[in-house]
């Protein structure tokens, strides 16, 4: 069965079709997926533009119920879409079915935030005169979404842009279309309008670039490389239009000496490996007081060696394959970069055989690393990370905010002295303490400073900054 595109509220054929295939289980072809090519991407955003102006009219209420309508049957077909994510992803079944859980969620919040747009009275200056401050949608988005988080991401970046009313076309990345095909037929039947929704699934230098390049695009939200980003961010200046760009991480995890070295070497571990460390929010740097750093290693390789590597829906695993071969040849060329460098592995690196053929990569751990070196300053979005000595506290900050990067930081410390001056030393967008870097409330705004993210926060109430354009309006009786 061919799956197709779906444009101007009808499902439609590619100029060609590509094979979605299991990284955990390489003989697994999971579908055929149709790919669009710049005429199809250039019709949906068309459709999109002609729909925009009615959906803008329809009630709060309207909205509301089509967003609730898809939550609600995300969340009841939970252990199909996980199971549906695990296969074409590779992050494990436990993982694919929080995230969809997680998708769901998203959904139903927006479908709340529908009904709670907010606006704004002011006294004028001038007698007789009132001022009312309303938000309103800005038209046509274009979203376009990486392969890590394959209904999650198009989830927070959809839901709020339907919401406040706007219209969307929809490019997945290439390696996921399984889910984001899936998204789109529950939005079908929860009652999307023709041409208010929009799937162009294909190759991001044809759909992707076919978006940007349309004048009636008036936004575009990418989650991304940060090469990808630069060109993302080139192509809208240029026309003038919104943009928003969550790129790439290096995330710190300050572990102090007065930590509770349980719990930190459970953040290090839950934030670099899991979800096969392919996360902006990874903890690709763990950074540890010398002191304990020794007694910190011995305990992380240790907890390592209990990590199962394996088919991402088979009972017990808990971290699946890479992506794919691309990511994984990546992954292998940072780890010989390390080794280059001066940085000893400790721990894993290797490629490995399971029952079926996949892309299984045993989680990493270079220690006696530095933060000039490549492995510590490069995102490698994959099961790898470092652990770099500080010599005391203030020494672990600098290190932290030594990168041209600024997602997430974490800490692990008993002190609330440095815990409260971490929150607010940090150069990231978001702070953890005590917990993984990665692992984020739906409900609170995500997104970095520095090279990380550019634009508004996606999330939360904080997504209207994105999804609206503000109106001031000035009345005299």
């Amino acid at each position: 069965m061919l799956h197709k595109n779906y444009v101007a509220g009808e499902w439609v054929a590619g100029v060609e079709v590509s094979r979605n295939i299991n990284p955990s289980d390489t003989n697994d072809v999971i579908g055929e997926y149709a790919q669009a090519d710049v005429v199809q991407a250039g019709a949906a955003v068309e459709a999109a533009h002609a729909a925009s102006a009615e959906w803008a009219r329809t009630t709060p209420q309207e909205r509301h119920d089509i967003l609730l309508r898809a939550s609600a049957e995300i969340l009841a077909r939970r252990e199909e879409l996980a199971r549906l994510l695990a296969r074409e992803e590779g992050k494990t079944l436990l993982e694919a079915t929080y995230e969809v859980g997680r998708a769901g969620q998203i959904f139903d919040f927006f479908a709340g935030e529908a009904l709670r747009l907010p606006g704004e009275k002011f006294a004028s200056v001038r007698a007789n005169v009132e001022i009312d401050v309303t938000r309103e949608p800005i038209g046509v988005v274009g979203v376009i979404t990486p392969w890590n988080f394959p209904i999650a991401i198009p989830a927070w970046k959809i839901a709020p842009a339907l919401a406040y009313g706007n219209t969307v076309v929809f490019k997945p990345a290439d390696l996921v279309p399984g889910s984001a095909h899936a998204l789109a037929e529950i939005l079908v039947r929860a009652g999307v309008p023709k041409g208010v929704f929009n799937l162009v699934m294909g190759r991001g230098s044809t759909v992707g670039q076919a978006i940007l390049d349309h004048p009636q695009v008036d936004a575009v939200t990418f989650t991304g490389s940060v090469a990808t980003g630069r060109r993302v961010a080139a192509a809208c200046a240029g026309a003038m239009r919104k943009f928003q760009l969550e790129m790439g991480g290096k995330n710190p995890l300050v572990v102090l000496a007065d930590s509770d070295l349980a719990n930190a070497v459970e953040c290090a571990v839950n934030g670099a490996y899991f979800a096969t460390g392919q996360r902006c929010t990874a903890s690709s740097r763990i950074i540890v007081e010398k002191s304990i750093y020794k007694r910190f290693a011995e305990a992380l390789i240790e907890r390592m060696r209990a990590l199962v590597v394996d088919n991402a829906l088979t009972p017990g695993t808990h971290v699946g394959p890479v992506v794919d071969a691309t990511q994984l040849d990546q992954d292998l060329s940072y780890i010989a970069i390390g080794q280059a460098e001066g940085a000893r592995l400790a721990l894993g690196g290797e490629r490995l055989q399971r029952a079926t053929p996949g892309f299984y990569l045993s989680p990493a751990l270079f220690v006696d690393a530095d933060n000039a070196m490549r492995i510590s300053r490069e995102e490698i979005f994959g099961p790898v990370s470092t652990m770099i000595a500080a010599s005391d506290y203030d020494d672990a900050l600098e290190i932290a905010n030594d990168t041209a990067f600024g997602l997430c930081a974490g800490i692990c410390t008993t002190s609330l002295k440095h815990a409260t001056h971490f929150k607010r030393h940090a150069e990231a967008g978001m702070v953890m303490v005590n917990l993984p870097t990665a692992g984020i409330d739906y409900h609170a705004p995500f997104g970095g400073r520095k090279g990380s993210s550019l634009g508004s926060r996606e999330q939360g109430r904080y997504a209207a900054e994105f999804y609206t354009t503000v109106k001031t309006a000035y009345t005299s009786p």
